[in-house]
């Protein structure tokens, strides 16, 4: 099939370069940012490929409508807003692109953990207070600490190879054998727990990671550590992090994720009626919030884009 025949439709707005190159390259774009997902259905059968973020969820009834789609392309890392085992069944193939962000986040992983470990966020508030606390604000180094990395993916690895240029040791524990490198030495889940100061989640959001880090995860550890989730807000109990928090298992907690999002990531659930953890998070010295940012870079926005790019070209050749 040549490029001129197949029809892409995009549902969310992403970095021109995706449209323009598509076009340049003889596709036929056509976009669709407002309609409902019932809107939608009903015409997605003219279309061969579909460009999406995360508006909505794709789903069986979707797909049953989809009679001529070969492609689902994702602007982002992440598949969880994809029925990926229908999709698989139905011979449509999924795209992603989680080499467009991995060193974003990477870098914001880096950052958050060191703005934690010298109570940067703690101390600039209070210098705009007019609080000069130098004794308050005494942070702790990252030299000769060991960091475990939990999903040892594109983005761990990322994450791992920022840390190269401290004096720490660095284990990764991934349901996948032989992943380690020389930038992280891959371990068992129980060894990780036993020896690490720091965890970095940067797993996907399934069955299996979904309220993972709980009470009984947490209480794993041997020693108290920091943590940085910039993965899915779903793989934490934000309550459980919370109490760990309280009582000291955990110094501290980068969180770039919360499970109260929605799935388009856009908005948080939350309005007025905050849940009491939340109500925590908002108010702790020693907790780090971002806003599903750690991989929203100007780099990676167009990174993304190109990943998304080659690939829907390379299906199609």
């Amino acid at each position: 099939m040549a490029f001129s025949d197949i029809k892409i439709l995009h549902i969310d707005s992403n970095h021109p370069l995706l449209w323009d190159q598509l076009e340049q390259a003889g596709f036929q774009n056509e976009a669709d940012f407002t309609s409902s997902k019932a809107e939608i259905e009903a015409k997605i059968h003219r279309y061969h490929g579909v460009v999406i973020r995360s508006r909505f969820k794709i789903d069986q009834s979707f797909m049953d409508k989809a009679t001529q789609l070969q492609c689902i392309a994702r602007v982002g890392a992440g598949l969880e807003s994809i029925d990926c085992d229908y999709a698989q069944s139905k011979g449509i193939h999924l795209i992603a692109a989680p080499e467009g962000n991995r060193n974003a986040v990477g870098e914001h992983a880096l950052g958050m953990l060191l703005s934690l470990m010298n109570k940067l966020n703690r101390a600039d508030r209070l210098v705009r207070e007019g609080k000069w606390l130098r004794e308050g604000n005494r942070g702790f180094e990252l030299e000769h600490k060991t960091i475990g990395i939990i999903g040892y993916g594109n983005m761990g690895k990322s994450f791992a190879k920022k840390l190269q240029g401290f004096d720490v040791k660095v284990l990764c524990y991934d349901i996948l054998p032989n992943v380690g490198d020389k930038n992280a030495q891959q371990v068992s889940l129980l060894e990780l727990q036993q020896e690490c100061d720091v965890l970095s989640l940067h797993i996907p959001w399934t069955p299996e990671t979904d309220k993972m880090v709980c009470a009984d995860f947490i209480n794993s550890f041997a020693k108290p550590f920091w943590l940085i989730n910039t993965s899915r807000g779903n793989n934490v109990v934000t309550a459980d992090v919370v109490e760990a928090l309280k009582s000291g298992k955990i110094h501290g907690a980068g969180l770039d994720v919360l499970e109260y999002e929605k799935l388009s990531f856009e908005n948080l659930f939350i309005d007025t009626d905050k849940p009491k953890a939340f109500e925590y998070l908002l108010q702790a010295d020693n907790v780090l919030l971002t806003p599903h940012i750690a991989g929203w870079t100007f780099e990676s926005h167009e990174k993304l884009a190109q990943t998304i790019v080659d690939k829907i070209k390379g299906l199609f050749q």
